[in-house]
């Protein structure tokens, strides 16, 4: 998913940061679970640039924070993450930011104030 332009300066403008995360997982996703899809047993097989298990498609690795802060870049906050695995570890985080951007939404037109 693309990064929001609201949010672009919350990352560092360091990529190196994002290179030396997937080094590190030797351009394979690290994810051994944690993401929730339930479809693999241990560490995920997908590889940068080759074709994903199941569907074939193009694996492109992520750079996923594990609390979901930019700003956090600590290696032990950051993981190598194909992007299945990304998109279904920020799915909840995803959602709230989603409604909360709704609420905000409505609240500035209006929609949510009422009087009694």
């Amino acid at each position: 998913m693309p990064i929001r332009p609201e949010n672009r300066d919350r990352y560092p403008a360091r990529p190196e940061i994002s290179e030396e995360i997937k080094n590190r997982a030797g351009w394979r996703c690290e994810c051994e679970g944690e993401c929730g899809r339930g479809s693999h047993a241990g560490r995920c097989p997908n590889r940068h640039g080759q074709p994903a298990y199941g569907t074939g498609s193009r694996v492109v690795l992520t750079t996923a924070h594990l609390d979901h802060t930019p700003e956090h870049c600590e290696p032990g906050n950051l993981r190598a993450m194909c992007q299945g695995c990304h998109l279904h570890y920020d799915q909840d985080h995803h959602a709230r930011t989603r409604a909360e951007a709704r609420r905000t939404a409505l609240e500035a037109s209006g929609q949510l104030t009422f009087e009694m």
